[in-house]
């Protein structure tokens, strides 16, 4: 299982991005999947998640900004992010979780610039 994100980048505060994240391989009873990101000299923390029956959970400093959503017959999950702020620099991870394994992506870089 290879997960492939993408559609980070470099844009101005207020901005919008729209990164995705691909699976591909045999992946079976996933329970959520979710973007995670990681700033220079901070901890990692949650962006958003998604689980197999819709239900969502943000990190506080994202709500009412980002929405996560997924396409099950793509096995793609997605990240709009809207009015962004330089605080929401760092690199974002896609995850996904089921019963058996944990996976993660390689990263996608974002930058918000002042």
């Amino acid at each position: 299982v290879q997960l492939q994100a993408s559609g980070g980048g470099l844009v101005q505060s207020g901005g919008s991005l729209r990164p995705s994240c691909v699976a591909s391989g045999s992946i079976f009873s996933v329970i959520a999947m979710g973007w995670y990101r990681r700033a220079p000299g901070k901890q990692g923390e949650l962006v958003a998640s998604i689980t197999s029956g819709g239900s969502t959970n943000y990190g506080a400093s994202v709500v009412g900004r980002f929405t996560i959503s997924r396409d099950n017959a793509k096995n793609t999950v997605y990240l709009q992010m809207n009015n962004l702020k330089p605080e929401d620099t760092a690199v974002y991870y896609c995850n996904i979780v089921t019963s058996t394994l944990n996976y993660w992506g390689q990263g996608t870089q974002v930058t918000v610039s002042s």
